[in-house]
This record gives C-alpha cells, structure tokens and sequence, in this order.
C-alpha cells in the first residue's frame, strides 16, 4: 500500500509484460462471505479473503455489531457469528468508507434488526442513489430515511419483522436483488426477486454452497426465511476484476505474454472477455475447476493487434466494472468501438464516463460521449500526459494500463484509491514490470 504521502504515480512503458501472476481474493465474493459468517452460528472461515478498504469496512460495520472478525496471515478470516438475531445496535454511526455494496447489502440484513442504525460513507458514496434499495425494503415493513427522500446517503433505518415480497426489479443490480435476498433470510414468507437480465449471481452461488435453499426459476429468485445459518468453511477466487487490467495491459503492450492463476471466471461477470475476443483477442483458457461454487481457471494472454466493435445490452452488466480498462483496449484498436446501454457507469463511484471521456482525451484519443455510453475511435499510439484518477480505483488502473502503452510518461493523480478494490495493485505490478511505476512523493 502507498503512504499517505503519496499524491501522484508516474507510469513509464519500459517493455512487455511477461511471467504469471495470482490475483487478490474477490472482492464481491468476500463482502459475502464477511456478511452470512457475520449471521452465521459458531466460527466461519475464509481463505482468500480480499483485504481492501471496502472489504474491511464491512468487517468493521459488523465489528461495531458485536462480531468478532479476526486476521490470520495474509489473506484470512475467522469469524465468531452471532446468528441471526444476535446483532447489537451500533453506538455510532457506521462509516462504510467508498463501498456501495456494503450500504446496499447491509441495508437488507439491518432492515430486519430490532434496533436503530445510521449508514454513511464517504462524498462519493453519499452522492450514490440508494432508493433503488429502500424502496423493496420499505415494502417489507423497514423505515428507511435519507437525504432526497431517502435516495441519498446517510441512511437511517429503524428495522422491523419483515413480510416477504414479490419484486420485480426495473434494473440489473446484483446489489439491490442481494439486499432482497439477504431481506428474505428474515422474513415471514417466500421473497422472490425477478431482474430484468442476470447481474451477478454471487450471492446465490453463495447460499447454495453453504446449504441456505435457494430457488431460480429464468430470471426470478426464490427464498424463504431461515431459522439459522449453519458456521461455514469457504475459499475466494482470485478476482476478475482485478485480472482485467493485466489482461489487457498483456494485450495490448507488443511482446506480452502473461498468465494469470486462479482467477474467477463467473460468467455473470466475464463479459470483459466477450466483449475482448469481438475485437479478436485470443485469451487461452485453462485449469477449469470449482472452488466454493464458482468456477474458476487461469487465464494465459499474449499481446496481439485489435480491432473496434461494439457492446451493449445484456452485454453490459456482464463487464460493467471493467469498462474502464475496456476503454483503454479500445483506444489502441483499430477503427471504432461503440459502447452503449451502459448509464449506470454515471452512478458509480464516481461518473466514470464522465471521467472516462475527460481522461483519454489527455492522451490524445478522439471520443464521442453519448448518454450510456460512448464511441471510442482506435489510434495507433498514445501520448502520455498528466491525469486524474478522480478518486476512483478503477479508473486509476485503467488509466495505469494507457500509460504503460503510451509513448513517454504519464502521472496519475491520488493513485492510493486502488486500495478500495486490488490495494497491492502497484505492488504486484512492480512484479512483473519493476520500474514501471514511481511513486512521486510531495
């Protein structure tokens, strides 16, 4: 991790990137996994945990309850739950720092605590729209207040003996169907959730390895409340998420060749490697196996020349989180990609479209920004420059990847924001590219 002093990385294209490489736990699997050990009666442990910010801040929120969540070595869990109604009402406000999908899940769990809780974060969390959660768990009986009518945080729930209720979501959110779902634990009755396309489904691969009965007809979900959720034994893969900025940093950097171990390869959330091999990308997979109810396998990559193409519709929650580095392959392709349907960018951490067009301007790309979306006109080269991270992890790769594929340097502002999701980013990228980033200090 970088000190705090740290403001600025420079990123210099000194060669290809060769070797392997393993990957940190996932970070949407360990949210998860945190949560249901956390509701979970006796000792639950997690290997492969993802240690990051957002991750820790969940840890934390369920610690202000009474959960005792300890550190063994580098990457595990051990967690004494409390059951289901063994939470404690918090003393304090919990701050759940950047992480969206802490506010939204635990929502779900504290909709049904007898007790009184106040969620926060930090300005970009607090600028995230909530109502899409409040409102099914209002219908379930909770009392759920926050700013803009309870669409912004901070959110105030006072928690209540649910009903269970049949949703039809209007989007894709694996967020919001996971806070109905986690709701339905606690409720009188069979919850459905029924989404207009499949998000990812984490959460119910979840329930079902660790034996909560879940049912999935299509696109609608079933479950009903649950007396106890026994103690549980789980592995976390090695996460996407994180794999797709050294994917295609191999891809398109001349002479790459890399493999990446163990890395989750949930087809809910592979849509990175559709969208890649339309723009004829080659990516070799291998080692196929299941690990705590996710597949998984290593991936082996070799830099090679792309072409522009287009993604959108149920394409887009497929690889929603890696459109940032998907925009960076695009820019190196050749003639244009066109990415659309994709407006919930505009609500994320930060509006990474908006942040997206902004930035590879500066290295020189020519974009047409569309309301979901954008068309990305392919160049032979970049330049590098001067960038903004704008305090988002995701973006602050990606534009990682551009500079290590751009002639001459670049500098990318706040980079220590890689530590909401991959806070060994830099670290691991030292490995097999030593040099190529700087740390300036001020």
């Amino acid at each position: 991790m970088l000190k705090n002093s740290v403001e600025r990385m420079r990123v210099d294209p000194i060669g290809p990137l060769k070797g392997e490489l393993t990957l940190p736990g996932d970070k949407s699997i360990t949210h998860r996994a945190i949560i249901l050990g956390s509701l979970a009666d006796g000792v639950t442990e997690i290997t492969g945990a993802l240690r990051s910010h957002d991750c820790r801040d969940t840890a934390k929120a369920f610690g202000t309850m009474g959960i005792t969540v300890e550190e063994l070595g580098n990457d595990r869990l051990r967690i004494r739950g409390c059951g289901l109604g063994g939470l404690k009402e918090p003393e304090e406000v919990l701050d759940l720092g950047n992480s969206g999908t802490t506010m939204r899940l635990l929502a779900g769990v504290l909709a049904a605590q007898p007790f009184f809780s106040v969620l926060t974060g930090d300005r970009y969390l607090r600028a995230r729209p909530m109502a899409r959660v409040a409102m099914p768990l209002r219908s379930m009986g909770a009392t759920i207040l926050g700013r803009d009518g309870g669409n912004f945080p901070p959110l105030a729930i006072k928690g209540t003996h649910l009903r269970a209720i049949d949703y039809v979501s209007p989007i894709a959110s694996a967020q919001v169907k996971s806070a109905i779902l986690l709701a339905g634990l606690f409720a009188e009755g069979e919850t459905t959730v029924t989404e207009p396309s499949l998000s990812r489904d984490h959460t119910e691969r979840m329930f079902e390895a660790i034996g909560i009965p879940i049912h999935r007809n299509g696109l609608r979900l079933r479950v009903s409340g649950v007396k106890t959720i026994p103690a549980f034994q789980i592995a976390i893969p090695g996460d996407f998420s994180a794999a797709a900025f050294f994917l295609v940093a191999a891809l398109v950097i001349p002479g790459s060749e890399l493999t990446l171990r163990g890395v989750g390869i949930n087809p809910t959330r592979t849509g990175l490697l559709d969208a890649l091999q339309s723009m004829g990308a080659v990516i070799e997979v291998s080692r196929r196996r299941i690990i705590s109810g996710e597949p998984v396998a290593d991936l082996h990559v070799r830099s090679q020349a792309l072409h522009g193409t287009e993604v959108v519709g149920a394409l887009i929650p497929r690889m929603l989180d890696e459109i940032p580095v998907f925009a960076v392959a695009a820019a190196l392709a050749t003639g244009a990609t066109t990415i659309r349907d994709a407006a919930e960018l505009r609500v994320k951490e930060v509006n990474r479209l908006a942040a997206l067009d902004q930035e590879l301007r500066r290295f020189g790309v020519q974009i047409e920004q569309r309301h979901d979306g954008m068309v990305i006109q392919g160049s032979a080269s970049l330049s590098g420059c001067h960038c903004n991270s704008w305090g988002d992890h995701r973006i602050a790769m990606a534009l990682a990847v551009a500079g290590l594929a751009a002639r001459g340097s670049t500098t990318i502002s706040d980079p220590s924001c890689v530590g909401s999701s991959f806070p060994d980013f830099w670290t691991r990228l030292d490995t097999i590219l030593p040099g190529a980033a700087v740390p300036l200090e001020v």
